[in-house]
């Protein structure tokens, strides 16, 4: 299945379109993306370090690990997993890409930021690593995989410390190491000028409705990956209706529950649980079961 869904997403990829890949934090929110028809979900170190309250630079390896298998074992849309500094130096780049692999993952997000990543790149300070160093540990990342359709995907953030020329260099570098996607940031032109100088497919992380399909293509981008979005509705709308259900207002929030109680259980997969408690558990109990 993990071999299936990564050259199901190379295909997606190579497919002269734009891959659109919104926020995953957990196994029901890939599902949903799933169902709309997206190509593919993203793990987000940043947003699971706001999810555990702790900051990305405090999520250790396994905690990620654990919860890109949970998705992947309920659900079949290709992962993406931000690895954030690859945990350290190229032997622990290494030992990242093994657990991600055997987790599922599709694509693995390496940065060239400073290890261990540090809390103030919330607020804009950020370290960048010499061009070096980071092409050791994409060069130690690419030949630690046993799939070689699991993808390495290098990003920089020397566009905003460094400038784009910088950022070219040092991008085509990751590429010769053996990056296969890069990953910048920037308006418009930038990421033009980016992906017209730099020899491997472009990807960038922005809110999806900052521009259509067509202008992504335009810019030269092969995958936009939404790492906001679905935390943000949550945190509002959850903000919004807290906030008002104290203010004596109501929640403002109308639900069916038993409607939305019966889409949680297809939506999951449950029915196969249920059928074989029916045929085991229950089936003394239970002479027919109606959906």
């Amino acid at each position: 299945m993990n071999e299936e869904r990564r050259v199901s997403f190379r295909k997606s990829l190579e497919s002269n379109g734009v891959v659109f890949a919104p926020l995953a934090l957990d196994p029901l929110a890939a599902l949903l993306a799933q169902k709309a028809g997206f190509q593919a979900s993203y793990l987000s170190g940043g947003a699971l370090g706001f999810q555990y309250a702790v900051s990305e630079a405090l999520l250790t390896l396994t905690e990620i690990v654990d919860v890109a298998r949970r998705i992947t074992a309920r659900c079949d849309l290709p992962l993406i997993v931000d690895g954030g500094v690859g945990f350290g130096d190229p032997v622990h780049v290494q030992r990242a890409v093994w657990e991600f692999e055997s987790a599922g993952a599709v694509a693995l997000e390496l940065e060239d930021q400073v290890a261990p990543k540090r809390v103030h790149h919330h607020v804009g300070v950020e370290h960048l690593v010499d061009t070096e160093l980071m092409c050791e540990k994409i060069s130690a990342a690419a030949e630690a995989r046993s799939d070689k359709n699991l993808l390495i995907i290098a990003r920089t953030g020397a566009n905003t410390h460094e400038g784009l020329n910088s950022a070219i260099e040092r991008l085509n570098r990751y590429v010769d190491s053996g990056a296969d996607l890069v990953m910048a940031f920037g308006g418009n032109d930038d990421l033009e000028a980016i992906s017209s100088s730099v020899h491997a497919p472009l990807s960038t992380i922005a809110s999806m409705n900052r521009q259509t399909s067509d202008r992504w293509h335009d810019v030269g981008c092969s995958l936009v990956i939404d790492a906001f979005t679905s935390q943000a509705i949550m945190i509002s709308g959850l903000k919004k209706s807290y906030e008002d259900f104290r203010n004596g207002e109501g929640s403002g929030v109308t639900v069916d529950g038993e409607a939305l109680h019966r889409e949680l259980v297809e939506l999951c997969g449950l029915n196969s649980l249920l059928d074989l408690e029916t045929r085991t558990t229950e089936k003394h109990s239970i002479t027919k079961r109606t959906d």
